[in-house]
């Protein structure tokens, strides 16, 4: 491969880790040991609240009523969209029951889970769309018990806008609670009495990593870090949508990668050129944060042909990403690992992160190799059963047993042997196992 790296990341999305997972370790054994106080004493110290923390009716009516009728309308668009969109993605797999030979039966059936702590944003920016993205998905699947938590703001409670969108989107129970102690309350069953079965949502490093943490013990959604933009562009892309789109993913946060892969060199310049002048009109907090994103994970990567970008684009891996480019068909069935794809100037991850009816909980770090993002599936058990006949017996028991003396489990084998003598008396079968 002839591969240029124009701008290259001077850390990675890995970088901190070590320091974060002991924190997250030493707060999760002390909520556990001390439960609802210790929990409640992180949110005070931590979010500077000290109101309830599970949030009653009154509260949430009356965040409904700060909410304006416009943003309402949106907040009602962006949900039927995702609502629509998971029902779909629900209904596309299904149970079935299939005889696999006379008298042998195997099925599937699909169980929600019954309580699923979701996490909704709610620190540097409030994060509106991930209740949706969330709560509404859970629902969609079917879960008895959704409980939702967001970091409240000092002395005020969770944000109006959030806490209207998780009520509409069917959550149960709203804890105002942040971070690792918001994590740790749902996974334990704090305030609430219901022991998450999963933990979905996006979040900073410290509730990434306290699912890490807690999986296996729970279920979670994915593992992720920093959202993730990678575009890639050839000669026929749009310098100036494409600059503003990198942008609008770096002002995520400080972490935040964003990736350029072109195959014209003018392209990627007049790129690059156009990056610090669309973060210096940002606002102050977003400046920050994107300005130390495309500083310290920014990286551009010039390749030779259609074909080396996708390569690249598929080691990256990346959570969301964009296809400016000619052939737009070619790029949707060549490109192989992604969390979500955007195909064409005329869709960004701006559409996907808030209304367009695709999910965006999705997987970062390289985890798009393995795993999609969140969906209603994630919220239901695909279990299986069997169930035969007596006849079905005659071969199946037999066949059983001969492979199970063949790997040495006598005891195995002899569940075989017990139904063949009950259900054939009389009968002679080869129930040993050859070589």
């Amino acid at each position: 491969m002839t591969v240029e790296y124009l701008k290259k990341a001077t850390k990675t999305p890995a970088t901190g880790e070590d320091d974060t997972r002991q924190i997250v370790i030493d707060m999760l054994k002390k909520i556990e040991a001390g439960g609802e106080d210790v929990a409640r004493e992180y949110g005070q110290k931590l979010d500077g609240y000290d109101g309830d923390i599970v949030v009653g009716r009154a509260e949430i009516e009356a965040a409904a009523a700060q909410v304006p009728q416009r943003l309402k309308d949106d907040i009602r668009y962006a949900r039927d969209h995702v609502v629509t969109f998971a029902e779909k993605q629900r209904d596309s797999t299904t149970e079935f029951e299939v005889e696999l030979s006379p008298g042998v039966y195997a099925g599937q059936r699909l169980i929600p889970v019954t309580t699923a702590g979701c996490y909704v944003p709610g620190g540097r920016y409030a994060h509106i769309a991930s209740a949706i993205m969330s709560v509404a998905t859970a629902k969609v699947a079917g879960v008895e018990n959704v409980i939702a938590c967001s970091a409240p703001r000092k002395g005020e409670g969770i944000n109006p806008g959030i806490l209207y969108t998780m009520d509409l989107c069917g959550a149960d129970t709203i804890l105002a609670l942040g971070g690792v102690q918001g994590i740790a309350a749902m996974a334990f069953g704090l305030f609430t009495g219901h022991a998450a079965d999963i933990l979905v949502g996006p979040g900073n490093r410290f509730v990434a990593e306290a699912k890490r943490i807690l999986y296996g013990r729970v279920g979670i959604d994915l593992f992720a870090g920093p959202t993730e933009i990678l575009v890639i562009a050839d000669k026929t892309g749009d310098a100036e949508i494409i600059a503003v789109d990198l942008v609008g993913q770096a002002e995520h946060g400080l972490d935040s990668p964003a990736w350029l892969v072109v195959d014209d060199r003018a392209l990627a310049e007049k790129i690059m050129a156009r990056m610090p002048e669309l973060i210096a009109g940002l606002p102050e907090l977003q400046r920050q944060a994107a300005e130390a994103a495309w500083r310290d994970y920014g990286e551009v990567v010039l390749c030779s042909t259609r074909e080396e970008m996708a390569e690249v684009s598929d080691r990256y891996a990346p959570e969301h990403l964009e296809v400016q480019a000619a052939d737009l068909d070619w790029w949707l069935k060549r490109l192989k690992n992604y969390g979500s794809l955007f195909l064409g100037e005329e869709t960004t991850v701006t559409f996907g992160d808030k209304c367009s009816g695709t999910n965006h909980i999705l997987p970062t770090k390289g985890v798009g190799r393995y795993t999609g993002g969140l969906f209603a599936g994630k919220f239901i058990k695909t279990v299986t059963y069997q169930r035969a006949t007596r006849e079905g017996n005659r071969e199946m028991a037999a066949v059983a047993a001969r492979i199970s003396r063949l790997e040495g489990m006598e005891g195995h084998a002899r569940s075989g042997d017990v139904r063949l003598a009950k259900y054939f008396p009389g009968e002679t079968f080869d129930l040993q196992a050859e070589g």
